[in-house]
């Protein structure tokens, strides 16, 4: 009897520690998964102060086709891990990739190795990007894109022709 009353003691004091309150004033716990544009997340980027010796190289690739680069620069677009980068980064594509030269396709593709909320932040100006990209010509269309000035709903876009493009330019090696 007495080692159940300590229990239900125990367990009480702890729920009553563990217990989340949100985060208004005067919580004593701070919201561990606040949204992205709240006040609790840091605006300073991902990669300040991080020594870029240490991110993964991106993958070169030699040999690839100007076909090729703006089909897998679609597919990089439409599957980016979050929703936010996922839509605005594949309608700017949409809108842009098939009147990309090739250097401003190279661009693209480096800007698309950056984290996927620093991008999405520099193109809704709620962070400063790193002077690698500040003031560059694709970022600023990019951020004209997420302004979305012509109040346009946007979707994901089809895929329409990419991948028969993609299969077209590879052959049909599947014989």
């Amino acid at each position: 009897m007495a080692v159940l009353g300590l229990r239900r003691a125990y367990l009480r004091a702890s729920t009553q520690q563990c217990r989340y309150t949100s985060s208004k004033a005067g919580s004593s716990f701070p919201d561990p998964f606040p949204l992205p544009l709240s006040s609790d997340v840091s605006h300073e980027s991902s990669q300040d102060g991080l020594d870029e010796s240490l991110l993964p190289p991106p993958i070169h690739r030699p040999n690839e086709t100007i076909t090729s680069l703006r089909a897998r620069l679609v597919y990089q677009t439409r599957k980016r891990g979050t929703l936010e980068s996922d839509l605005l980064l594949s309608t700017f594509a949409k809108e842009n990739l098939p009147k990309m030269s090739e250097k401003e396709l190279r661009e693209f593709d480096k800007l698309l190795d950056e984290p996927d909320w620093d991008i999405y932040y520099w193109a809704i100006d709620k962070r400063q990007p790193p002077k690698r990209w500040e003031g560059t010509e694709l970022l600023e269309k990019l951020r004209l894109h997420a302004k979305n000035e012509g109040k346009v709903v946007r979707r994901m876009p089809a895929l329409d022709g990419w991948a028969a493009s993609l299969s077209a330019s590879r052959g049909s090696s599947r014989d």
